[in-house]
């Protein structure tokens, strides 16, 4: 059972109305929380009687003490509305269970290394991103990120340091619901029906790549059936594959 560790806020970014990153210290005194990169953690908040509880992929590598979680406001919904409103000074409750196996450790060898998000499933991936692990494993490194508007695709200044520091580091964006210039249409399963994916970064087959897959569970369906026709099947421990999935919808 999880204990429940004292959080501070010290910047609450809001990058659009409904989407905003958390960064938040933990107690004078309080362990370091120990974790893999693509794991998540429980956050809390006390709400009249009740304490609600949601799980939140890292944003931070693990050996940064600052914690950072990103997150979208589910309208109605019982913790997100008062985790956006949230002030820097403003305490929190941190699960001390990180858990989750969307984590490198997870996933057999290959040339390339794909991972495709939709939304707030860009969380793991960039945290697995700021440490050194991907960068020797990988030949390539393909980081795909799906969403509805274009200033919904947050983090740039982020992913933009990984393209001039990692030459072998390839990302892509996708806007469903409007044109944008440098972002492809419509739904990463679409684009890889139609080879407008493979066309903008590498091949896809099952013997050089691996995919890892966090976001909403129709992405994850579709693309897990689009890769199956491609003789990609799920990585399990036991039987070892080219898919990794983390849905914790």
């Amino acid at each position: 059972m999880s204990a429940w560790l004292a959080g501070r806020v010290i910047e609450n970014r809001a990058w659009t109305e409904t989407l905003f990153s958390l960064r938040v210290t933990l107690g004078t005194g309080a362990p370091r929380l120990a974790f893999e990169a693509g794991q998540f953690v429980r956050l809390a908040l006390d709400l009249g009687n009740e304490r609600v509880a949601r799980p939140f992929s890292f944003v931070n590598a693990p050996d940064d003490p600052v914690l950072e979680f990103y997150g979208v406001i589910v309208p109605g919904g019982p913790l997100s509305p008062s985790l956006a409103r949230l002030q820097k000074g403003d305490t929190l409750l941190v699960a001390d269970n990180p858990s989750g196996f969307l984590v490198l450790a997870e996933v057999p060898p290959a040339e390339d290394l794909w991972l495709l998000a939709t939304g707030t499933g860009i969380a793991p991936f960039l945290s697995i991103l700021r440490t050194a692990t991907p960068w020797q494993r990988y030949k390539r490194v393909i980081l795909v990120h799906a969403v509805r508007q274009a200033r919904e695709l947050v983090y740039r200044d982020l992913i933009e340091k990984f393209q001039s520091r990692q030459r072998q580091f390839k990302y892509l964006s996708f806007v469903s619901r409007e044109n944008h210039p440098s972002s492809l249409g419509g739904r990463i399963p679409a684009a890889m029906r139609d080879g407008r994916l493979e066309a903008m970064a590498r091949p896809i087959s099952a013997e050089r790549s691996q995919f890892m897959l966090c976001g909403n569970p129709e992405m994850l369906r579709d693309v897990a059936a689009a890769l199956a026709a491609r003789g990609l099947r799920k990585n399990r421990r036991r039987t070892p594959g080219q898919i990794t999935v983390e849905s914790f919808w």
